[in-house]
Order: structure tokens, then C-alpha cells, then sequence
């Protein structure tokens, strides 16, 4: 098949071809990636994305997900799946043009996964961490899903702390000091949100990828007064949200953060051995501490004093 039409986005700031036949992928791109404008430097990675015709139907299911070293599939039927060698960084998707029109679902499922997953293989390793900063200092914050990153992060963001990413950052491989790039244009949050922030409530529950419904909002429609895309990370910190915390925050031993992030990769094989090389190197020298708070008073309280002693 040919792909005729050609399209440069820049997600994380890194620059990535689009390669396809029909415009609405390319307007779909547009839509993920379009907020951003930065060049952290040239890339050679392209997405090729074929759309085939076929009748209106219901949308295929979540596609199931299969690796092998440097192999990946993302299958969510016959007609409606992608292959991805991440060590080449070459992809091809083939999708039907019913799929293509339900917009959402293609960009959670297909676009945006090929390409954080050949960025992920390339130039940045993915963490599952939000980050905020304060005074030029970033902090990650860790913990397994449901511990209340998100939902920490942007209290620190209404609290004036500087805006980075809510659940996932991603580490600059060949960065001298750690460096992290966050979405930072916007905030995902569980519905259980809503009662936390009154300023949620009139936002709609969009299914999400790993059936996870989120509340996805655009930071200039939110009280956040200051955001950045990159952060200098200067603290690691794990969080325990528990009702009777009554506020603290304590050293953990060093290497803690890194082997609890390499535990948490999704690569496998050669690439993951890279990530953990990348890890190792990255953190070494960065503190990490663990926060016991019952509310999000609590803990900004004990990254304020965090801040000050960093």
C-alpha cells in the first residue's frame, strides 16, 4: 500500500515521522501531539499507519499485547493491529477506516502507544512517576497505581509548586544530570477525584487504555499557575497515604528507587537491560525518601522542608 501523506509531531519534544494514506490520521496526530513545538534534536523515527476501507461497525476490543525481546504486537482483531521492532525502531500498523473514526480509541491504543513505545526504545526510558518542582528542584513521585500521584501532584500545582506530569515521566537517556519530560499540558485523574477538587466535576470519565477510566484535563483549564515540560531531578520520594499518618518523611536506603524502578520496566530483553544500565547511572547519586500523610496538606508540607534541605 501506499502511504503518500507525511506529517512531523514532536512528542516529548522529539521529532517522529507519520507516514499514511488517509489525512484523518494525521489530523488524529495532530490532536496527541500538536500542543508541542520544542526540538530536543533530530530523530529517524517513523509510524506507518495503513488504513484500509470496510463497513461501519462496533469498535474492536483493547488490543492484547504480546513481547519478545525487541518484538512487540498489538493485536485487537484480524484487521485492526500493529507490529513494532524496537530495536530497528520500524512499525506498521494496518487498521480499518471504522476503527480510525473512533478517535479516541485509536489514538489510546494505537498512535500514541507506537510511539511512546519507539521513543521508549530510542531516547527516553519511561517511569512510572509524577513529577512537580520547586525553586528550579524536581521531585519524582512513586508508588504503586491507586497511591495518589496524580492526585499529589496537582494538589502541589494549585499549591504553586511548578507542574511536570501526573503519572508517567520520562527519563532523558543521555542527559548529564537527571532529566525527565513530563505531559505537562495536561492532568489525568481517577473519577475519585471529583471529591477532592470541585473543579472536576463537570469533566466526563474517558475510558482508558488497561481499562483504567481517567478525567483528562487540559492544565489552562485548571487553577495550575506554573507548568514545565523538563525537570532536574534533585529527590526521589515513595508514597504511604494511610488515614492515621500524621505526617513524615524518612530516608530510604540508597539504590531503593532504582531497583524498584527497574522492577516496574515494561521492556524486555536487550532493551531492557539498556533501561536498567540507563537507571543505574541516572540515579546513583539522587536521595530517596518515603512519605507517610493522611491528605495532600500533609505531604506538601513535608516537600516544602524536602525542598529546602535539597
Amino acid at each position: 500500500m501506499e502511504l503518500p501523506l507525511r506529517g512531523v509531531f514532536y512528542p516529548l519534544g522529539f521529532a517522529v515521522e507519520i507516514l499514511t494514506n488517509d489525512p484523518e490520521v494525521l489530523r488524529a496526530a495532530d490532536e496527541s501531539f500538536g500542543h508541542v513545538h520544542e526540538n530536543r534534536g533530530a530523530t529517524t523515527l517513523q509510524i506507518r499507519i495503513g488504513i484500509s476501507e470496510g463497513a461501519n461497525r462496533a469498535c474492536p476490543p483493547e488490543p492484547t499485547r504480546r513481547e519478545y525481546n525487541h518484538l512487540y504486537s498489538l493485536v485487537a482483531d484480524v484487521e485492526n493491529q500493529a507490529l513494532l521492532d524496537l530495536k530497528t525502531c520500524t512499525s506498521f500498523a494496518w487498521l480499518k477506516k471504522s476503527t480510525l473514526k473512533n478517535r479516541l480509541y485509536f489514538r489510546y491504543n494505537f498512535l500514541e502507544k507506537m510511539v511512546y513505545l519507539l521513543l521508549g526504545a530510542s531516547v527516553v526510558t519511561d517511569l512510572h512517576a509524577a513529577c512537580v518542582g520547586k525553586e528550579g528542584k524536581g521531585i519524582l513521585l512513586c508508588g504503586d497505581s491507586g497511591a495518589g500521584k496524580s492526585t499529589l501532584a496537582y494538589a502541589c500545582a494549585r499549591a504553586g509548586w511548578t507542574y511536570t506530569s501526573d503519572d508517567t515521566s520520562y527519563l532523558i537517556n543521555q542527559s548529564e544530570a537527571p532529566r525527565v519530560i513530563g505531559h505537562a499540558h495536561r492532568v489525568r485523574f481517577r473519577p475519585a477525584a471529583r471529591e477532592l477538587f470541585p473543579e472536576l466535576a463537570a469533566h466526563a470519565v474517558t475510558p482508558r487504555m488497561e481499562g483504567k477510566p481517567s478525567i483528562e484535563v487540559p492544565v489552562s483549564e485548571l487553577p495550575v499557575l506554573r507548568s514545565a515540560s523538563e525537570a532536574k531531578v534533585y529527590a526521589i520520594v515513595y508514597l504511604n497515604r494511610y488515614p492515621s499518618a500524621t505526617g513524615s518523611l524518612m530516608s530510604l536506603p540508597k539504590g531503593t528507587a532504582i531497583q524498584r524502578m527497574c522492577n516496574e520496566l515494561f521492556s524486555a530483553g536487550d532493551i531492557r537491560a539498556q533501561h536498567e544500565a540507563i537507571l543505574q547511572q541516572a540515579f546513583a547519586d539522587v536521595p530517596t525518601y518515603e512519605i507517610e500523610y493522611s491528605d495532600s496538606e500533609q505531604a506538601i508540607h513535608q516537600l516544602d522542608l524536602l525542598i529546602t534541605r535539597t
